[in-house]
């Protein structure tokens, strides 16, 4: 699944992403560190992993849209 880099926090490493549909959609430490990423600036494209019912979906890794 893509989305858009909304927020980062360098400091705890966990920020939201924007769905496509403009849903906001909150990430932690580990699905941040899952991705092998450094940094996230928003307005970044990102592909995200989620698991869990599509009402409330868990984050499970996010990392750079790459074609």
């Amino acid at each position: 699944m893509q989305a858009t880099a909304y927020t980062y926090d360098p400091e705890s490493r966990s920020g939201q992403v924007l769905l496509d549909d403009g849903t906001p959609v909150p990430f932690d430490a580990a699905a941040f560190d899952a991705g092998g990423l450094r940094l996230l600036r928003p307005g970044q494209r990102v592909r995200i992993e989620v698991e869990g019912p599509e009402e409330s979906p868990r984050i499970t890794l996010v990392t750079l849209q790459t074609l």
